[in-house]
C-alpha cells in the first residue's frame, strides 16, 4: 500500500470503521539515514489509534536500529512486511524476497522484537513460489522469536495479485496446536459477505483488507455492520462519495502541500467515482486543476448533476496496482 495508505487515507479509512491500521511501509535504510521521505512516514496521530508502523528490509543491524527509531513515535505496534512482492523492493532482499531465505527472516524479526518494547507483528506471503509454500514453518519460527501476531496474504511472490488467493493454507496455519498468536487473513476480500465467510470458514482471528479500501473506505463500516447484524448496507450516495473523497483531499492537501497533496490525490478520484456514467469529463477536470478551491467546485457540481443516482451494490473491483511490475 505504499503511496496508498498514507495519513490522508487513514483518515477516511477511521472514519468509516478501520480497526486497526498500518502506515505505508518504511525502509530501515531511509530511516537510519534520515530520508525525508522515509521520516515523514513515521506521522500518525492520535485519532488513527490502534495503528502500527511497518518498516521493510533485508539487514539485521538496520532492521535493528530503525526499530528503536520506531519505539519514539509511539505507535501502537510495530509490524515488518515480509510480502511486498514489488522488483525494487526484493532485489534488496526485503519485503518478499526474504521468503527465499527463512533462516535470515528469523534473524530479522528476532533484531526487530529484541531492539523495542512495542509488539511486534509480521505481514508475509505463503512463500516465494509454488514449490515453496512454507507458510507453516515461518508461522511457528516466528512465533518463537517473540512475534505477537501474523498476518498471511494467500499468495506466492510470483503471483502478485493474479489468480485467486490461497486461504486453504491460511486455515492451516490457524489450526495448528502450536501456533498460539492471532492469525489474520488478507486477499481478494471484496465484500462483507466473503469477509464473513472467510473468517468463518477458515478460522482466522481477523481480516485485513487493502485493494478493498482503495477508493472504497466505507468496506469497513460495512462488514462491521454485516457482522453484527447480518444487513448488508445500502452503497454510499454520490453525496457520500463526494463528502469522503473531499476529506481526503484537503488532509492530503495540509499534509503533503499544495503541489504534492494536490497531485497525488489525482490518482484517488477514479475510484471514488467509478461505475458512474459519463463521468469522463468531470475527472479530467479533477486531474488537471491545481487550485483545492476549483477542485471542491467541481466536486460540487458532480454532487448536484448526478444527485439521487442509484449505485449497484457489487463485489469492489480490486485493483492490481503492481501488475506492470515485472517478476
Amino acid at each position: 500500500m505504499e503511496d496508498v495508505s498514507d495519513p490522508p487515507f487513514r483518515a477516511v479509512c477511521k472514519d468509516n470503521g478501520a480497526h486497526l491500521m498500518y502506515t505505508e511501509f518504511i525502509s530501515s535504510e531511509g530511516l537510519i539515514r534520515d530520508a525525508i521521505k522515509s521520516k515523514r512516514k513515521l506521522d500518525i496521530f492520535d485519532y488513527e489509534k490502534p495503528v502500527g508502523i511497518q518498516i521493510f528490509g533485508g539487514d539485521e543491524d538496520s532492521m535493528s536500529l530503525a526499530a528503536k527509531i520506531v519505539d519514539t513515535t509511539n505507535p501502537d505496534l510495530l509490524d515488518i512486511n515480509f510480502g511486498c512482492p514489488v522488483k525494487k523492493v526484493v532485489s534488496k532482499g526485503a519485503g518478499a524476497g526474504v521468503l527465499k531465505d527463512l533462516p535470515l527472516m528469523v534473524r530479522l524479526t528476532e533484531a526487530v522484537v529484541k531492539s523495542t518494547s512495542l509488539p511486534v507483528t509480521v505481514k508475509t506471503r505463503l512463500g516465494w513460489d509454488e514449490n515453496s509454500k512454507n507458510i507453516e514453518e515461518v508461522a511457528e519460527r516466528l512465533q518463537d522469536v517473540g512475534i505477537k501476531a501474523l498476518a498471511i496474504h494467500g499468495r506466492t511472490r510470483t503471483q502478485m495479485y493474479k489468480g485467486s488467493a490461497d486461504w486453504e493454507l491460511i486455515g492451516k496455519v490457524k489450526e495448528n496446536p502450536r501456533i498460539k498468536i492471532p492469525i489474520f487473513g488478507n486477499g481478494d476480500i471484496d465484500s462483507p459477505q466473503k469477509a464473513v465467510e472467510y473468517k468463518n470458514k477458515y478460522g482466522v482471528d481477523g481480516i485485513m483488507i487493502g485493494r478493498a479500501a482503495i477508493g472504497y473506505p466505507w468496506i469497513f463500516k460495512e462488514i462491521t455492520h454485516y457482522v453484527k447484524t447480518g444487513e448488508i448496507l445500502p452503497p454510499p450516495t454520490i453525496e457520500e462519495r463526494v463528502e469522503v473523497c473531499k476529506k481526503h483531499l484537503l488532509k492530503s492537501f495540509d499534509w503533503k502541500g499544495p503541489v504534492v497533496g494536490i497531485n497525488e490525490m489525482r490518482r484517488h478520484y477514479t475510484n471514488y467515482l467509478k461505475g458512474m456514467p459519463n463521468i469522463k469529463e468531470y475527472r479530467s477536470k479533477l486531474v488537471t486543476l491545481k487550485e483545492p478551491e476549483e477542485i471542491l467546485e467541481v466536486l460540487d457540481e458532480i454532487v448536484k448533476h448526478y444527485s439521487g443516482y442509484e449505485f449497484e451494490k457489487t463485489p469492489i473491483e480490486l485493483i492490481n496496482y503492481h501488475e506492470k511490475c515485472p517478476v
